[in-house]
C-alpha cells in the first residue's frame, strides 16, 4: 500500500517525485550550504503550517538551516562527545518524539571533520534511517559533493529512500533525482533546471551532455586499490598534472606516462598512438581513464570517436559553437574476460571461434546462456552509477572491440548495438542495461563476425570485447525520442552519379530519426543520399525522389520502453515538429514544392531540400570530413546526427569515425576490347568495382519470377541454401558470381534475398536484377553496412536491367545452361525451378566468366573468357 504523501512545500518537487512520503528519509547531495536551505526551509515551513511537529537537529559549526521561524523545535546535540554518545542522544530523541515526526539535521559533512572518517558518518547514517523509517517520519538530511569516500557514500544511498544530487552550472542550479524508492514517472530521474519554486526537466542530449558532464567529473566510484599500471600509471600521472597546475612547472616525467596511459586505454596500433600523440593531451586521457567501468582498453570504435573529436577541436572556433558535448562512458575489455569466467562461458567462446564456421540456431543458444549470465558485484555497483548519471536519458550500448574500426578492420555491422530507452524504476533500467551488454558481448560468436575474422586470419588474434555507452542524440517529441537527422557520411564518393560531382568532397546518406535506417538495408524504405560538393543534386528524377523516399521513422518508444519504427505520416500528423518545413517537401498539383513557413495539409515527402538549400548543413559537415580526411591522412566513414536550433544554427554530433577502405583500382580497361558481342553474358553501369573478378568458374542464378511467385517459408530458406553453396571448397576455390532478384541482404524478403556477410563472403561478384513484372528492383546502398562489407571485401556489386537492350542480357546462356545445383546441394531438387548453379567451365567448352569495370565511369561487362 501507498504510503501517505507528504508536502515538500515546493509544487514542482511533489510533482517530479510523486510526494515525499511517510518514512522517507531525503539525503541532499550539495555544492554549497545555501542549496540545502533552498529545499529544506519551504518543507520545515509547509510542515509547521500544517501543524505538524518539526525538529531542527543541531550539530554542525555552519550557519543555521532554520533560523528563527516559529513553531521549530531546535535539539542541539554535540558530535565531540564521539560517534557511540551522540549516536545514542539522537536515537532517544526519535524514541521520545515518536510517529510521523518531521526533522531536518544539519550537514552530515560536519560529522566527518569531527570525527575524521567517512565510515562513522555512514555508520550513524545506517542505524538512524531504519529507525526513522520504522516511525514513519520525515527526515531531511545532507552531504557536500567531492567530499566522501565512495563506499561511505554507497552505503549512505542504499540506506536512504530519497537521494538529490543538486548541482550547479554556469551559474544554474540543477537538481537530479538520482533514487527515489517504490515509485516512478516519466521525468524523474532527468536532472532539471531550478529556477525559484520551478523545476525544469533537462531533456535536449546536447544540453543534458553538458550539464551533467561538467557537473560530475568523476561519475564511477572505484572500489579497490591495485598496484597493477592501470592504477599507479593513471595515479602518478594524476599527481603530477595537480602540482602542474598549482605550480606552474613541467614535468618531463609526464610524457611517458601519458603515452603508457594512451597504450592501455587505447590499444599499441602505431596510427592510432600517431593520431593520439598529436590530438590528445594529459586531461583529455584522464577524462577518458575516469570514465571507464572496471579496467581494459576502451576498443577501436570508443578510441575512433575519442580521436575524431580532439581533431576537430584542433580545428579551432571553426567547430567548437556546431558541435554537441559527448559524454560517453566505457566497460573496459576487462570486463568482458571477468564476464566469461565468472559464468564459465570461456571454454564456450574458444570452441565456437575455433573454425570461425557457427550455425545461427548455434548462436541463439550462446545468446540464450550469455543472457544467463551475471557480473561480478563491483562491476555491477559501476554500472549502477552510469546510470545514476544517465537518469532517465535513452541511451546506446555498442560494441567497441580491440579490432573494430581499426585501420584495416571495419566490422561493420558484425557486432551487436542495443537501445536502452531507460525508462522505469532503477531496478528495472539496471536489468534492461545489463541484458544489452550481455547481448553485445555474444555478438563477439556471432556468425558474421566470425567469417569475417575467419577470412582474415583473426582468428587466432586477441579480440576482447570493449563496450561504449553513448546517450542517445535527440529530443522528445510526443511520446518519441530521436534526433532531426541521422546518417554516414564518407569522405570520399564511390558512387558520383554525374560528372559535376567531386567524389573527394564525400557522400552522406542520411534519415529523418534514429540512424538504424541509413547504416541497415530495410524494407521499401529509402534514405536521402547527396553529394556534398553538390548537395541538390539527385541521383533520381522528381518522380522517382516521392518514390524513392524514406516513409518509416525508427523512434525510442519512452512510453512502450523500446525502440519503435513508427510511420511518418503517423508521427508528423499534427505537423507541429519543429523545423518540420526544413525536412519535407509537399506534393501540390502533382509536384513536389519545398516549404517556406508552414507544413499545411498536403501529402508530405522526406527530401531535406530546404535544409540543405537554407542552412550550412551541408558546408558544415563537408567541412569536418576533410578535417578528418586530412587528419587520417585517408578517406573516412562516419556517423553523425544533426539538429537545427529555433535560431536556425545547426547542430552536428559525431557518434563514428573509421578509416574507409577503397578499392584499389585505377586503371582504364576497354570494355569491347576481348569481349565479342556473343561472349557477352550483360552489361551493366553504377558499378562498385571488385578485386578478384576474373576466371569466375560458377554463376549462382536466382530466378527473379521464380523469386516473386514463391512464398514466404521458400524465401526464408534460400538464405541456409546461398550460404551452403558459399562455403563449399569447389565453390571457394573456384569462385563465384551471384545474381539475384532486387536487394541482396534486404530485411524485407519480398524486396530480395535475406542473407548476411556470412551468407555471400566468398563471391567474386553480387549482381542484382531487376524485372518488371516483379516488385523487386535493383537499389545499390551505398553507406550501408552490407554495402561496406562489400566494398572492404573487394566483391564487385552492380544492378542489371535485363530487359534493357543497353543491359545485353544473354537470356539464351542463361536459359540453356544445365544446373548442377544436385552436384553441389544433393538434397536441393525442390530448389532446381527456382535456383540455378552454372559451372562456365563445363557449359562453354572449358571457357570461364570474366567481369571487367572501368573505375572511371563504373560500367562493366560480363563475358565468357
Amino acid at each position: 500500500m501507498e504510503a501517505p504523501r507528504i508536502r515538500s512545500g515546493l509544487t514542482a518537487l511533489d510533482s517530479v517525485v510523486e510526494g515525499i512520503r511517510l518514512g522517507d528519509n531525503v539525503v541532499w547531495q550539495i555544492d554549497q550550504l545555501e542549496d540545502y536551505v533552498h529545499f529544506a526551509r519551504p518543507f520545515v515551513e509547509q510542515s509547521v503550517e500544517e501543524g505538524i511537529r518539526c525538529i531542527y537537529v543541531r550539530f554542525a559549526s555552519h550557519q543555521p538551516i532554520i533560523a528563527d521561524l516559529e513553531g521549530v523545535e531546535v535539539f542541539q546535540v554535540d558530535p565531540r562527545q564521539g560517534f557511540d554518545v551522540f549516536s545514542r542522544e539522537i536515537h532517544q530523541l526519535i524514541a521520545s518524539a515518536g510517529r510521523e515526526v518531521h526533522y531536518v539535521f544539519d550537514n552530515l559533512s560536519e560529522l566527518a571533520v569531527e570525527w575524521a572518517t567517512d565510515e562513522l558518518v555512514a555508520n550513524f547514517f545506517q542505524i538512524t534511517c531504519p529507525y526513522l523509517f520504522r516511525l514513519d517520519t520525515v527526515a531531511y538530511f545532507s552531504v557536500t559533493r567531492h567530499q566522501h569516500a565512495n563506499s561511505a557514500l554507497a552505503r549512505i544511498r542504499d540506506t536512504t529512500q530519497v537521494l538529490f544530487d543538486v548541482f550547479h552550472v554556469d551559474g544554474q542550479l540543477y537538481l537530479h533525482p538520482v533514487k527515489v524508492w517504490n515509485r516512478y514517472t516519466p521525468q524523474m530521474f532527468l536532472p532539471h533546471a531550478v529556477a525559484g519554486d520551478s523545476l525544469t526537466p533537462v531533456f535536449g542530449s546536447g544540453l543534458a551532455a553538458a550539464v551533467s558532464g561538467l557537473a560530475r567529473k568523476n561519475p564511477l566510484k572505484t572500489q579497490v586499490a591495485s598496484t597493477a599500471p592501470w592504477t599507479t600509471v593513471y595515479e602518478k600521472l594524476l599527481q603530477y598534472r595537480a602540482v602542474q597546475l598549482d605550480s606552474g612547472r613541467e614535468f618531463p616525467e609526464m610524457e611517458p606516462l601519458q603515452e603508457e596511459l594512451s597504450r592501455i586505454l587505447l590499444g599499441s596500433q602505431s596510427k592510432t598512438q600517431e593520431l593520439a600523440a598529436r590530438y590528445l593531451n594529459v586531461d583529455d586521457l584522464i577524462t577518458i581513464r575516469q570514465r571507464v567501468v572496471g579496467s581494459g582498453r576502451i576498443g577501436g570504435k570508443a578510441a575512433g570517436l575519442i580521436l575524431a573529436r580532439a581533431v576537430l577541436r584542433a580545428a579551432g572556433q571553426l567547430y567548437d559553437h556546431v558541435l554537441e558535448d559527448h559524454d560517453s562512458f566505457y566497460i573496459g575489455s576487462d570486463v568482458f574476460y571477468s564476464f566469461l569466467v565468472h559464468n564459465d562461458l570461456t571454454y564456450l567462446r574458444w570452441e565456437a571461434s575455433q573454425t570461425g564456421q557457427l550455425s545461427r540456431d548455434a548462436f541463439a543458444d550462446i545468446e540464450t546462456k550469455f543472457l544467463a549470465g551475471s557480473f561480478p558485484w563491483d562491476v555491477v555497483e559501476q554500472f549502477k552509477d552510469l546510470l545514476d548519471y544517465y537518469g532517465q536519458a535513452p541511451i546506446i550500448v555498442r560494441s567497441s572491440s580491440l579490432l573494430e574500426d581499426g585501420f584495416g578492420n571495419a566490422f561493420a555491422g558484425k557486432y551487436r548495438s542495443e537501445f536502452c530507452a531507460n525508462q522505469g524504476d532503477p531496478d528495472q533500467r539496471l536489468e534492461m542495461f545489463m541484458d544489452a551488454v550481455k547481448l553485445v558481448y555474444a555478438s563477439c560468436l556471432n556468425p558474421d563476425a566470425l567469417a569475417y575474422r575467419a577470412k582474415r586470419n583473426l582468428l587466432d588474434v586477441d579480440e576482447q570485447m570493449a563496450i561504449l555507452v553513448q546517450r542517445v542524440a535527440g529530443t522528445p517529441y510526443k511520446e518519441y525520442f530521436f534526433p532531426s537527422l541521422a546518417g554516414v557520411a564518407f569522405s570520399r564518393n564511390l558512387y558520383a552519379w554525374t560528372d559535376t560531382i567531386d567524389p573527394k568532397q564525400g557522400l552522406v546518406r542520411m534519415v529523418f530519426g534514429l540512424g538504424t535506417r541509413a547504416v541497415d538495408r530495410v524494407g521499401s524504405d529509402y534514405p536521402r543520399m547527396f553529394a556534398i560538393s553538390h548537395p541538390l543534386l539527385r541521383p533520381e528524377t522528381e518522380k522517382q525522389a516521392r518514390k524513392y523516399s524514406q516513409r518509416l521513422v525508427d523512434v525510442i518508444d519512452l512510453r512502450a520502453n523500446q525502440m519503435n519504427t513508427i510511420p511518418l505520416r503517423e508521427l508528423l500528423q499534427d505537423r507541429d515538429y519543429p523545423n518540420l518545413p526544413l525536412f519535407v517537401s509537399v506534393v501540390h498539383d502533382g509536384y513536389l514544392r519545398d516549404v517556406t513557413f508552414r507544413v499545411k495539409n498536403e501529402p508530405m515527402v522526406l527530401t531535406f531540400n530546404s535544409l540543405l538549400r537554407r542552412t550550412e548543413f551541408a558546408q558544415l559537415l563537408g567541412g569536418v570530413l576533410q578535417e578528418l580526411d586530412r587528419a587520417y591522412d585517408g578517406p573516412v566513414d562516419t556517423e553523425f546526427t544533426a539538429a537545427v536550433d529555433s535560431g536556425g544554427r545547426v547542430m552536428l554530433n559525431l557518434l563514428q569515425c573509421r578509416p574507409l577502405y577503397l578499392p584499389s583500382l585505377t586503371e582504364t580497361v576497354d570494355l569491347d576490347a576481348d569481349a565479342s558481342p556473343e561472349q557477352v553474358l550483360f552489361r551493366t553501369t553504377h558499378t562498385i568495382p571488385g578485386v578478384d573478378t576474373a576466371d569466375i568458374r560458377y554463376i549462382l542464378l536466382i530466378d527473379p519470377h521464380g523469386y516473386h511467385q514463391a512464398d514466404a517459408d521458400s524465401k526464408r530458406s534460400l538464405r541456409a541454401l546461398v550460404a551452403r553453396i558459399n562455403s563449399h571448397p569447389d565453390i571457394v576455390e573456384g569462385k563465384v558470381l551471384l545474381m539475384g532478384p532486387g536487394r541482396w541482404g534486404s530485411s524485407n524478403m519480398d524486396l530480395g534475398v535475406a542473407v548476411s556477410y556470412a551468407d555471400i563472403n566468398h563471391a567474386s561478384a553480387l549482381v542484382e536484377l531487376a524485372v518488371s513484372s516483379a516488385d523487386t528492383v535493383p537499389e545499390l546502398s551505398y553507406g550501408t553496412h552490407f554495402f561496406q562489407d562489400l566494398v572492404e571485401d573487394g566483391i564487385a556489386y552492380l544492378p542489371v536491367y535485363p530487359k534493357d537492350q543497353a543491359a545485353a542480357y544473354n537470356h539464351g546462356f542463361f536459359a540453356e545452361a544445365p544446373n548442377v545445383l544436385a552436384d553441389f546441394v544433393p538434397n536441393a531438387s525442390a530448389y532446381e525451378a527456382l535456383v540455378k548453379l552454372i559451372d562456365i567451365h563445363r557449359c562453354a567448352s572449358g571457357q570461364r566468366a570474366r567481369l571487367l569495370i572501368d573505375v572511371n565511369d563504373l560500367t562493366g561487362v560480363c563475358y565468357l573468357a
